[in-house]
């Protein structure tokens, strides 16, 4: 059957896709959401479901003071005799030429858990991944990072044996591999075994509009690495066009049947900047062997296709809507915190029964304690909406929907309260060093009592609206989604961006006293675009 790219749509860069017999498991990149790791699982590479988290314990992350897009990068899962093995890059801070981050390795009995505490790998760079020899033995891959400013920073692939019984590495890394000369910044190694060669699965061009995935193999695990002839494997640099622009970082897997796959990250621009709000996403191509014995993408040429064809039996259903009445115990798996794990000291489902009560903390510029739940925005066209009751004291009490891509970009819809007005509305932006008003003046409120908050994100615009009396009236104008991005400039106030578009249910009391606010009743609905905004959003020639 043919399935639509991306397959993860929303927030889900660097995938590592992996089978373990009729099972197929995959894991993206968190950065400063937590819990970190999300476990997909599908048994047919088209319908896909959210497992759960493989870092849930603070003994095994602490994100506190994590910088926006720092945390934890590329993910890699793997899985040999009876045990998964993931291992994960923790970044501290990326600020000039260093990267202060730490390698770490997790293992369980299934992808469900329980996952083990972790043990500290190495430093010495980013993206790990270990790679389960033939001859018994493991190996740890990463790419090299030299800080030095006058070299290239992207240094090579590591390679070092692993000792499972021991939990440690054992001799000397090996660089094995310094990239092709055309692309370079080399990095999120994967390694396979095929027919005698060893196949080098690496990232290449960085992490935008240059990216790709390219490969190089040899007859010795240690190299040398010959490049593939079809090289790069995948790019859209050279295909404006295309919609799935960004593509890069891949890993390959085969199905039961022989048939070959590349997961790969991929980005969707809109509007005429071309900015991609959702993020890095995950797709899927089909991927063929030559008779030399190299992969290809089996359409021909080396873009990426916004389908494929998978091998499954049954048609994937749903539209990727989601309504929470928040009834259960626990947040549903789909939510995220930022940069903590949530908590009843100040998140709870358990007070009032259909009623998620947060309590409030530190503003949304904070990388510490924030009352906020997110989740993944994965259309460019849909309508959110949540019910809140909040009866703040004073205007250091918010609570209310935002459109939040990291500290330095979002969007809040709040309600507070003013000296002269009491309760109402403010509509909030952040786009570059400080925040600032978009309404001329707040918009009253009823005294007490819920009020119905909804935004509607249409491609590159956006707009929010309040229920008053049964109808839907709008607060502001309609407002540019696109700084909501990677690519917008002052998201990359440390030098880099990586996430993507989330919405939130948050509250804030920056007096100290945790005024609660209550939540109920949140859908989030996928709409068709309009010709006018499909026009908007085709992508443009840069």
């Amino acid at each position: 059957m043919k399935v639509a790219n991306p397959v993860l749509p929303g927030f889900h860069p660097d995938p590592c896709l992996i089978r373990v017999g009729v099972d197929y498991y995959l894991v993206t990149s968190t950065f400063e959401w937590w819990p970190a790791v999300p476990i997909y699982h599908s048994t047919d590479l088209a319908t896909w479901r959210l497992l759960g988290h493989a870092v849930t314990r603070r003994s095994q992350l602490d994100l506190s003071g994590c910088p926006d897009s720092a945390g934890v990068w590329a993910p890699a899962l793997s899985y040999r005799c009876g045990l998964f093995y993931l291992v994960y890059t923790d970044v501290k801070n990326a600020r000039g030429t260093h990267k202060d981050l730490a390698n770490y390795l997790i293992t369980a009995p299934s992808p469900v858990g329980p996952w083990s505490d972790p043990v500290y790998l190495n430093g010495s760079g980013f993206d790990p991944s270990l790679f389960h020899d033939e001859d018994g033995r493991t190996w740890l891959l990463n790419m090299l990072w030299d800080p030095r400013p006058d070299h290239h920073h992207f240094a090579g692939i590591l390679l070092q044996e692993y000792d499972r019984d021991g939990r440690r590495l054992l001799g000397a890394p090996l660089n094995i591999f310094q990239g092709s000369q055309d692309l370079r910044r080399t990095e999120g190694p994967h390694l396979l075994k095929r027919h005698g060669y060893y196949y080098l699965i690496t990232a290449e061009g960085g992490t935008g509009w240059t990216h790709a995935v390219t490969i190089a193999r040899s007859k010795e695990i240690t190299g040398p690495y010959e490049l593939s002839p079809h090289h790069p494997m995948l790019t859209s640099a050279h295909e404006a066009g295309n919609p799935l622009q960004k593509a890069g970082h891949g890993s390959l897997v085969e199905a039961p049947d022989g048939s070959w796959y590349l997961a790969h990250l991929c980005s969707r621009p809109v509007g005429p900047h071309r900015r991609c709000i959702l993020g890095r996403e995950t797709a899927i191509q089909n991927v063929a062997w030559t008779e030399s014995g190299w992969p290809v993408l089996t359409h021909g040429g080396n873009a990426p296709r916004d389908f494929y064809d998978a091998p499954a039996q049954r048609t994937a259903t749903g539209d990727g809507g989601y309504f929470d009445e928040f009834s259960a115990a626990n947040l549903a798996s789909v939510w995220q915190t930022l940069r903590q794990p949530a908590d009843e000291s100040w998140l709870s489902l358990k007070e009032r029964p259909g009623v998620l009560r947060i309590r409030g903390r530190q503003s949304l510029d904070s990388l510490f304690d924030q009352s906020l739940v997110g989740l993944r925005v994965r259309h460019h066209h849909c309508n959110i909406e949540v019910t809140v009751d909040a009866a703040p004291s004073s205007f250091l009490q918010m609570a209310g929907l935002t459109l939040f891509y990291n500290t330095a970009c979002y969007y809040y819809l709040a309600v507070s309260r003013d000296e002269t007005l009491g309760r109402s509305l403010r509509l909030l932006a952040r786009d570059a060093n400080a925040p600032r008003e978009i309404l001329p003046a707040p918009i009253p409120l009823p005294p007490t009592g819920p009020i119905r908050l909804r935004v509607e994100l249409r491609g590159a615009g956006l707009r929010f609206y309040f229920q008053r009396e049964s109808v839907w009236a709008s607060v502001g104008p309609e407002l540019d989604a696109t700084i909501l991005s990677d690519d917008y400039p002052p998201s990359k106030q440390i030098g880099f961006a990586f996430t993507g578009l989330f919405v939130g249910l948050c509250a804030q009391d920056l007096s100290g006293g945790r005024a609660a606010a209550e939540f109920s009743n949140f859908f989030y609905a996928p709409r068709a675009a309009d010709p006018a905004s499909a026009a908007t959003d085709a992508p443009t020639k840069p």
